[in-house]
């Protein structure tokens, strides 16, 4: 399991290194959409706003939908979902291994919009510095969710609009858990626990789909 893992991780890295996607497209955008929120907080607010860590996950979001998406592109590919079947890879694995990549990809963008917080919304350095490990951790929590439901909507019509649909009431808590953490590693809020809840959400959703990602991907 762990072996297909890795060769599926690797695949969707490299597949995107190549299209360079991520560098060119998501982060990009996620980082026009950071600014723009700074905009509308307004130059008298932003510094003093406790709204970083929310307006940072509300970005964060909309990054991890257009990259739950890419995930599944990838997929849906003619031949790969055939070769997949063909080769008798373990779909834990594959699952293990997309969930991986993905959350390697929303690493990537989490820190250029963690660097970007603290940037335009003038969060504190050392706060955020605090807040990385939770931030690390909603990530994967996200990742993992979003492959399951990925390929839940996979191959059907309108996926890229059913997608939001279903996943935005998963995401919802771990947003939420995300945003209290972060804003706990800041001094606006209590509760340090909060970040419990997504280690909980982790495990569930990565025993979930350990368990019933090859019944997803033949529906």
């Amino acid at each position: 399991m762990f072996r297909v893992a890795w060769l599926v991780a690797k695949k969707d890295l490299r597949i995107e290194l190549r299209s360079r996607v991520l560098l060119w497209q998501v982060v990009p955008f996620g980082a026009m959409a950071l600014l723009l929120a700074g905009l509308a907080l307004g130059p008298a607010h932003a510094g003093n706003s406790p709204a970083g860590p929310g307006l940072f996950y509300l970005v964060m979001l909309f990054v991890a939908l257009l990259m739950i998406n890419r995930s599944q592109v990838i997929e849906a590919t003619p031949g790969t979902r055939a070769s997949v079947a063909t080769l008798g890879l373990d779909p834990a694995g594959v699952f293990l291994g997309k969930a991986l990549a993905l959350s390697i990809e929303l690493w990537v963008s989490g820190l250029v919009l963690l660097a970007g917080t603290v940037l335009v919304l003038h969060t504190a350095l050392h706060g955020a510095i605090l807040a990385l490990p939770s931030v690390l951790v909603t990530l994967i929590a996200l990742a993992l969710a979003g492959t399951l439901y990925g390929a839940l909507t996979a191959g059907g019509e309108g996926a890229s609009t059913l997608l939001p649909v279903l996943c935005l009431p998963a995401f919802a808590p771990l947003l939420i858990a995300g945003e209290r953490s972060f804003s706990a590693a800041l001094g606006t809020a209590g509760l340090w626990e909060w970040w419990v809840i997504v280690l909980v959400a982790v495990l569930a959703y990565g025993g979930v789909g350990i368990l019933l990602y090859g019944v997803l991907e033949e529906s």
